[in-house]
Order: C-alpha cells, then sequence, then structure tokens
C-alpha cells in the first residue's frame, strides 16, 4: 500500500517498523463540545484506514487522545459553573455517541492528558536538561532556534513563518517562534505540580508525550486533519525529535478540509454543523458515506444535495443486499458459476487497487457500484442459483464492512407490531382474502411503511 506522505510531498511504499503490525497515532479532539464535521472526517478517514489494513492482514495498534485541559475547556467550564474536568468527561461521553453513530470503532487507546501528567512533564525536563527548552517565570518554551529543520512538515522556510510570529501579552518567550510546552499556573485554572512549578501542559506536548509511551519513539503513521500541520504537528517533530534523537513518524497523513456550501466552514460564517444536529435530520450512516465519497486529501464541499444523494445511494447498497438476503434462500439450490466468482474476484481487486494507492476511497465505492450492477443483474435471472448468491454477497459484505458502511440492519428498524401486521397480510394472501390484505396493507401504510411484492417475496420499508 502507498500513502501520500505530507512530509516528503509523495506516494510512498507503507513499511512498519514492527513486521505486520502498523501502529498508528491520530490526533484526536479537545473535548469541550459537541463534534462538528470536520472533526468526524478525520474520524471516519482514519478508522477506514484502520479497518483496510485489517482487511489486508496487518494488526494494527492505534491510538487516539483526548486533550482534556486547554484554554476552551476551562472557559466552558467557567460559563457553566462547573469544573474543567466535567466538562472533559461530558464531552468524551458525548463523542463516544457520534463516534459509535458514524460506525467508528474505538481505539486500543483513548489517552487524556490528565491520565498522563508524569509522562508529559517528563519530556519537559528531558528537554530542559538537554538545553532545547527554557524556563520563564514558570512558563517553560521549546527553543525553535535549537531544531534547524524546523519547518519540514509545513515545507515553510524559518524566516517566512518568523514574519508571522509574534509575542502575545503575558508571555516570557525569548523569540516569537519559540512555543510552550508547560505554563504556569493561573488563578482559578486546573494545575499540576511539577519541576518547574505548578501549571500544565502546553498543548503540543502532550502528543509527544503520549505517542512516545503507548507507541514508541517513532510512529509507523501519524494522522490528523490537515489544519494541524502547522503549528501543532510541527511543534511535535521539533520536540519529539529533539527528544529522543528519532524519527517522530515515518509517514505524515493529513485529511483535507470541509468546505460548506463552497465556503470554509466558521462559526462566524454561521455555516457550522455539529455532526449531532446532522444526525438527527440525515442519519449518522450518510454522514459517514459522504465523508468517504471524495478521495480524503481532497478539499470536501458539503451541501444539502451532496448528503441526499449520498442517502440514495446508500439505499441502493441496502436494496442489493436486502435482495441477496431474501433471494438465497428462494433460489435454486446450485454451486457458484464462474462467472459470479470472476465478478466477485473482479470486484475485490479493483477495490483493493483503489484503497492500495493513497487509501483512495471514492474509487473504491465505485468498485463496489460496478459490484451491484453486476449482481442486480444475476438476481433478475430466475436460474440464478444459492450458490452464486452466496459469492456475491460474501463479497459485498467484505467490501462494504472495511467501508465501515451499511451497520444498520433495515429489518431492525421495522417495529414488532408492523412485522405482525404484515404477518397477518401473508396469511390473509394465502387465503385469498385479498380485502383484508389490501386493508392491513392500508394500515401499514398509514404508520408510514411501504409495502412491496417482488419476485423474490414481499419487502417493507420505511415511506
Amino acid at each position: 500500500m502507498k500513502i501520500y506522505n505530507t512530509m516528503t510531498r509523495k506516494k510512498e511504499e507503507l513499511k512498519p517498523i514492527t513486521e505486520n503490525t502498523v501502529k498508528i497515532y491520530c490526533c484526536g479532539p479537545t473535548v469541550y463540545n459537541l463534534i462538528h464535521i470536520g472533526n468526524a472526517r478525520a474520524l471516519c478517514v482514519f478508522d477506514t484506514l484502520r479497518r483496510y489494513l485489517e482487511y489486508r492482514g496487518y494488526k494494527v495498534f492505534y491510538v487516539q487522545n483526548f486533550t482534556d485541559v486547554d484554554d476552551k475547556i476551562i472557559k466552558k467550564a467557567n460559563e457553566l459553573g462547573k469544573t474543567a474536568l466535567e466538562v472533559s468527561e461530558n464531552a468524551i461521553k458525548e463523542y463516544f455517541t457520534d463516534a459509535e453513530g458514524l460506525n467508528v470503532r474505538r481505539a486500543d487507546v483513548h489517552p487524556k492528558v490528565t491520565e498522563n501528567m508524569d509522562i508529559i512533564i517528563d519530556i519537559v525536563k528531558t528537554l530542559v536538561d538537554k538545553g532545547y527548552a527554557y524556563e520563564a517565570d514558570g512558563d517553560v518554551y521549546f527553543d525553535v532556534s535549537k531544531f534547524p529543520e524546523y519547518g519540514k512538515l509545513s515545507h515553510q522556510p524559518l524566516e517566512e513563518l518568523q514574519a508571522g510570529a509574534r509575542i502575545e501579552v503575558g508571555e516570557k518567550k525569548r523569540d516569537p517562534m519559540d512555543f510552550a510546552v508547560w505554563k504556569a499556573a493561573k488563578p482559578g485554572e486546573p494545575f499540576w505540580e511539577s519541576p518547574f512549578g505548578q501549571g500544565r501542559p502546553g498543548w503540543h506536548i502532550e502528543c509527544s508525550a503520549m505517542s512516545r509511551h503507548y507507541i514508541g519513539d517513532t510512529i509507523d503513521i501519524h494522522g490528523g486533519g490537515a489544519d494541524l500541520i502547522f503549528p501543532h504537528h510541527e511543534n511535535e517533530i521539533a520536540q519529539s525529535e529533539c527528544a529522543t534523537g528519532c524519527t517522530l513518524a515515518n509517514i505524515w497523513m493529513h485529511n483535507g478540509m470541509l468546505n460548506v456550501d463552497n465556503k470554509k466552514m466558521s462559526k462566524s460564517a454561521g455555516n457550522f454543523f455539529l455532526v449531532r444536529d446532522m444526525a438527527k435530520e440525515f442519519g449518522y450512516e450518510p454522514i459517514r458515506f459522504m465523508l468517504l465519497s471524495v478521495h480524503y486529501r481532497g478539499q470536501l464541499n458539503y451541501t444539502t444535495e451532496v448528503i441526499e444523494s449520498c442517502k440514495s445511494a446508500l439505499a441502493r447498497l441496502y436494496n442489493c443486499r436486502d435482495t441477496m438476503e431474501r433471494t438465497l434462500g428462494t433460489a435454486k439450490d446450485g454451486g457458484a458459476s464462474e462467472f459470479a466468482k470472476n465478478s466477485a474476484s473482479t470486484a475485490r481487486d479493483a477495490f483493493i487497487k483503489a484503497m492500495d494507492d493513497d487509501l483512495n476511497t471514492a474509487d473504491a465505492i465505485s468498485a463496489v457500484f460496478d459490484l451491484v450492477r453486476v449482481i442486480n443483474t444475476a438476481l433478475a435471472d430466475k436460474d440464478v442459483t444459492n450458490g452464486d448468491i452466496s459469492v456475491y454477497l460474501d463479497e459485498f459484505n467484505s467490501l462494504t464492512n472495511v467501508l465501515g458502511l451499511l451497520y444498520n440492519k433495515s429489518k431492525d428498524d421495522i417495529p414488532a407490531d408492523i412485522l405482525e401486521l404484515l404477518e397477518q397480510r401473508k396469511e390473509a394472501r394465502k387465503a385469498k382474502d385479498f380485502a383484508q390484505a389490501d386493508k392491513l396493507r392500508d394500515e401499514i401504510t398509514a404508520r408510514g411503511y411501504i409495502v412491496e411484492e417482488t419476485r423474490q417475496g414481499t419487502v417493507i420499508k420505511k415511506a
């Protein structure tokens, strides 16, 4: 598999440090609010990467942190009259609700800053002891001048970065480019004891500490949104490589940003969408489908029309799967034909080719729909065998599972009382009591469900 490496600006072969095991660190959210659609893109992209690597036979060790102490969390806590810990713990709980709704699996480890303070303080102390960081009245700053390669990830010369740098009011750093790895405690803020005095970590140092602790000095893949390239990931590299003397990550993988109606998403523009609100209107699964429908590095433009088309595409996939499952029990017995086997193999090869080429989920989805067209044609043939359908169904389920799609069983959405009415209608039809069957059908329709008769049997679905 080849992945585009932000560091080298080219696609590179994935070569895990540990044979057959890929270790991934992905920057998680600052937990003070519900996640927005931009957060969801990174979650779904790296969840799909993990699924695909497992599909290809790798073991994956996946770490995603929670930043649970931060200025935004403290501000929110003060507004609500709560502690910072109460705010962050509630936000983490709500995060998992949305992540599970998007079918994003939990990481192997979800480290929190507040639970890893010892290792964070330790790496800050290492930087100070090695002369890469300095103390200033309780604050500790990283000295960017001590790391000549600063800017190598964002591909910006140090002179250009210096031009936009400044020292904020209250900061005691020597140079505008220097950044905080430890902040002295302010009145009313949570703090921890350290060799530098009471305080809390800077944002960037936490990931350097936790990735090293849970994975090691060098990560196979470090992921996150493109907005993290500078300064967050640039600063991580400087801290980590100075502290350990090792390359922080072999591949830097960043997903592109998201626009709304061709405009950058932002609160000030009034086009800021929370996943929770979108899910109430469209459901979670269309959101995941939309986020995977374009290449992860490309810019994704969200519109109502786009997500509605994603709902329609998902309906086609569900209809295909449901029809296969119904037909499997009624099709004639027989082994799988060479045509069915070859068609499944062709779809698999196209899917793998797309995903091996920098996780091209857009082309992978196209490969699945090519298979759907073959399946629909086969199902229309009265001579189709249950062996053919089994081959198609197994391949279809395998590929959609890699993408994390079709995780809602449609029949589970039909209430028991509606299913009972459907059974009564079937019995009425068997007894040739068509008036009663029509009456039951009208009652089902009035309750918001559609009944269809197909060659494979009766189908019921939401209107």
